[in-house]
């Protein structure tokens, strides 16, 4: 088994007719994401992982990331707050707390 320093899970979410977070471009900010991660050399074992991930529950909060080890989430909406979310957590090591979601998950899914 491989280990990552981090491990992040975007919601692609799809729903006809309700909120999700692939109504915000959710995919193609984590596409960007992880094209970031490749060109900053921080993607593979030891490094960063990105993965697609279905309803994460969080539906009116979105589009949303959970970030682990420390299952840290976010929200966010553009290509500035993901270049954020990599310059502060992933590379300092400090939360964003603009982005950062604190309560429990709330989502009908």
């Amino acid at each position: 088994m491989t280990d990552y320093k981090y491990h992040l899970f975007f919601c692609t979410n799809q729903r006809i007719g309700r909120g999700c977070c692939e109504a915000f471009g959710a995919s193609a900010l984590r596409d960007y994401a992880k094209a970031q991660i490749k060109a900053l050399g921080l993607a593979g074992p030891g490094g960063i992982r990105i993965n697609t991930a279905g309803c994460l529950g969080r539906c009116g909060e979105g589009p949303v990331i959970v970030i682990y080890p420390e299952g840290i989430w976010y929200t966010y909406s553009s290509r500035e707050d993901i270049d954020e979310i990599i310059r502060e957590h992933l590379q300092a090591g400090r939360s964003v707390e603009r982005l950062r979601l604190t309560e429990e998950p709330q989502c009908d899914a």
